[in-house]
């Protein structure tokens, strides 16, 4: 009977280690997610930004923009 307590307790102490490996996973998962977000966000911010002010530049120069600024 002793015996199967112990092994009862031993099987929730393995449980319980398998959930904190898990939500370390899941961490870490999350910060490569979010650090590729960055990087791509740094990598083509500044072509998507141009590409933007261009657009606005063709409109205004078009004649069909109602405001000075494209802001």
């Amino acid at each position: 009977m002793l015996e199967h307590l112990r092994n009862l307790l031993q099987a929730r102490r393995v449980d319980r280690d398998e959930a904190g490996a898990s939500a370390v996973e899941y961490g870490l998962l999350v910060a490569g997610i979010a650090a590729l977000i960055v990087a791509v966000v740094f990598l083509f911010g500044g072509m998507i930004s141009d590409t933007f002010n261009d657009t606005c530049a063709t409109i205004q120069a078009d004649g069909q923009s109602t405001s000075n600024s494209c802001t």
